[in-house]
C-alpha cells in the first residue's frame, strides 16, 4: 500500500555538521582582507556585536568601534529605559535563577524614554565611535527620526522573524521601502532564514540582512515556538538571494549570520556558507568590558506573557581585544577570532571574504568526534 507524502522535507545543516575544504593554493594570512562594507561604511573586521544588554553598552560600543567592528546598541533595552542602567544590570546579574524571568518581565516593562535614546547615541558619537542601534519593527516609525537626529550611523530593525510583507490590523504598518527612503543612513533588517523572504527584503532597499532564527546561545525560539533553520543552510539560502538580487539589480546587500557562532571555526564556516559578516553575542559577553559581568541573556525577555529569553552564565574570560585578536590562552577557538579567520582564509587560498564564498564545504556529521575522542570526552566532563 502506497502512502501519499504529506510534506517533503529537505536536509539542512548546522555548523557542527560541515567542514571547510582547504584550497589548492594558499595565501599568506597577513595578506588577507577581512573588510566589511555596509552602505557607505567600511569596517576592518566582519563582526557585529549583538544588540543585547549583556553585550553592548555605550562604552563597549566605542571600544568595539575602535577595534574595527560594529557594536549594535539595543534601544529597547535597559539603556533606553533607565537613567542608571548599570544598577538595573546588576539586579539582573545578581538575581536568583528562579526569579530571573519574572524580574526581566518587570525590568523591560518600563517605558522607553526618548531622551535616553538621544543621550546614549550621543555618548557613543562624542567619544569617536561608529554608532549602530537596534529597534523592533513596532517602534521603528516612532524612533527613526530621533535616531537619525541624534547622529546614529546605522539603523538595525530586528525581530525574531522579519518579512517584507506583514499582515496586521494596523492601518499602516512599517514599510521598509519607505523607511529606507526616509532615513539617510544604512538600514539593516533581520532576522530571516529563507531565500524568498531575503530576496523580498533586499528589494525594499535595505543595506544589510541578518540571517538566523533560533541558534543563539540564549535564544529559546526553537524550544518554545519550534521555529528555526540550521544556520549553515539559512546562511546559504540568504546568500543565494543576495547573489541573485545583485545580478538582477547591480546592488550588493551584505548577509550577516546572526547566532550560533561559538568559536572561530563557526565564524569561518559562516563566511564559506556565504555570509559577509557575523553577529556575535555570547562570545563577546565573555569580554571583561561587556556589561553583563559574565552573564548573557537574549532580546526576547520583554514579552509580557511569553518571556523566551534565558540568562546564562558565560564567565568573564579575557579582554575584548584578546578575544578578537589574541594572543589566545585557550584551545577551544573562543579567542583570537580574527587570527583564526585569517589563517583559514590563507589555507583556503582566499584573499578576501568574497573569495571565501567560493571555497568548498563538505558534509561532515562526525566532525566533532572524528579523531578527537579524548578531547571530546574531556570537554563533556568539564
Amino acid at each position: 500500500m502506497s502512502v501519499r507524502v504529506y510534506k517533503e522535507m529537505r536536509r539542512c545543516y548546522g555548523f557542527e555538521e560541515v567542514a571547510i575544504v582547504p584550497g589548492d593554493v594558499t595565501v599568506n594570512p597577513e595578506q588577507t582582507s577581512t573588510d566589511l562594507v555596509l552602505g557607505n561604511l567600511r569596517f576592518s573586521i566582519p563582526i557585529l556585536a549583538a544588540a543585547m544588554d549583556a553585550v553592548v553598552d555605550p562604552e563597549f560600543a566605542v571600544l568595539f568601534s575602535k577595534l574595527g567592528g560594529l557594536a549594535v546598541l539595543n534601544l529597547e533595552g535597559v539603556q533606553a529605559r533607565y537613567e542608571k542602567p548599570n544598577e538595573v544590570l546588576r539586579g539582573i546579574i545578581q538575581a536568583p535563577v528562579d526569579r530571573v524571568a519574572s524580574l526581566m518581565q518587570q525590568v523591560y516593562s518600563e517605558p522607553i524614554k526618548e531622551r535616553f535614546v538621544g543621550e546614549r547615541i550621543q555618548a557613543i558619537k562624542q567619544r569617536g565611535g561608529i554608532c549602530a542601534v537596534s529597534v523592533t519593527p513596532a517602534n521603528t516609525k516612532r524612533l527613526a527620526s530621533l535616531i537619525v537626529e541624534a547622529g546614529a550611523d546605522v539603523l538595525v530593525v530586528q525581530s525574531t522573524v522579519t518579512t517584507a510583507r506583514h499582515m496586521s490590523k494596523s492601518a499602516k504598518g512599517l514599510v521598509f521601502s519607505e523607511l529606507c527612503q526616509s532615513v539617510p543612513i544604512p538600514v539593516v533588517v533581520g532576522n530571516c532564514v529563507s531565500y524568498g523572504a531575503a530576496l523580498e527584503l533586499m528589494k525594499t532597499g535595505i543595506s544589510g540582512l541578518l540571517a538566523g532564527v533560533g541558534p543563539g546561545a540564549t535564544c529559546t525560539t526553537r524550544q518554545v515556538l519550534g521555529i528555526g533553520v540550521p544556520q549553515v543552510t539559512a546562511t546559504m539560502d540568504c546568500a543565494a538571494a543576495r547573489d541573485d538580487y545583485f545580478h538582477e539589480s547591480g546592488r550588493y546587500v551584505p548577509v550577516i549570520t546572526d547566532g550560533g557562532i561559538h568559536a572561530g571555526s563557526d565564524l569561518c564556516k559562516a563566511l564559506v556558507a556565504g555570509a559577509d559578516a557575523v553577529m556575535l553575542g555570547a562570545v563577546l559577553a565573555q569580554a571583561e568590558e561587556a556589561p553583563g559581568g559574565g552573564y548573557h541573556w537574549g532580546m526576547s525577555s520583554p514579552h509580557p506573557a511569553l518571556p523566551r529569553g534565558r540568562r546564562i552564565k558565560v564567565e568573564t574570560r579575557a579582554p575584548l581585544k584578546q578575544i578578537l585578536f589574541g594572543p589566545t590562552t585557550v584551545s577551544d577557538g573562543t579567542q583570537n577570532l580574527i587570527g583564526a579567520l585569517q589563517t583559514a582564509m590563507g589555507v583556503c587560498g582566499a584573499a578576501t571574504i568574497a573569495q571565501m564564498h567560493q571555497v568548498e564545504m563538505v558534509i561532515a556529521p562526525a566532525i566533532r568526534t572524528e579523531g578527537k575522542s579524548w578531547q571530546f570526552q574531556q570537554a563533556c566532563s568539564q
